[in-house]
């Protein structure tokens, strides 16, 4: 008599969805090489649900590049090597003039340098215009991404909804005010 169990745990594997999955993903492994998937996300350098260190719960401070890193200063920066941005998310240099990939000023097709762009603190200014409100920089919590430690930052507003449009939560600010949406700034201190 053939045993039960085991033709019912085959039958279960053969045919839900989570058997379909799991032949789905031994294919993807195979076909991909085991080198190729593992390649796909190191550990340290994935950007978890959200960014490195925040889980995504809040969503991100408009930003003109994405990711909403920023300076020690609230500026935007490249999240992937920090560079100075502008408000249109163009690399700028220390005179805040738009700079191509090799730092040279970018020019217009007549040859003179294109104009400058704003480049306003992301919360204290780009948010509180978006809002029609003042924010503020209540507190912030650590982590360790990419070897060094990260500044997660609350861009706090008198407001009852935050930017993913759900209610508000505390998180680290004070006098009343919720969080709205959130930043990061990376340190040079190894972790």
């Amino acid at each position: 008599m053939p045993d039960v169990a085991a033709l019912t745990d085959e039958l279960a594997a053969s045919t839900s969805r989570r058997g379909f999955l799991a032949r789905v993903s031994r294919m993807l492994a195979l076909a991909a090489g085991a080198d190729a998937v593992s390649a796909l996300v190191k550990p340290g350098e994935a950007d978890a649900f959200h960014f490195c260190g925040h889980i995504y719960t809040t969503d991100s401070c408009p930003h003109p590049t994405g990711l909403p890193r920023v300076d020690a200063g609230g500026f935007p920066l490249r999240a992937a090597d920090g560079h100075p941005v502008d408000d249109l998310g163009r690399a700028v240099n220390a005179n805040g003039q738009p700079v191509d990939g090799n730092g040279r000023v970018m020019l217009d097709p007549d040859g003179r340098p294109l104009p400058s762009a704003p480049r306003t603190q992301v919360c204290q200014h780009g948010v509180a215009a978006r809002l029609n409100r003042p924010t503020h920089i209540d507190g912030a919590w650590y982590r360790c991404c990419g070897g060094h430690i990260r500044k997660l930052i609350d861009c706090c507003a008198y407001t009852r909804q935050r930017i993913n449009g759900d209610a508000a939560l505390t998180g680290y600010c004070y006098a009343g005010r919720h969080v709205y949406c959130v930043m990061y700034y990376d340190t040079k201190i190894p972790c």
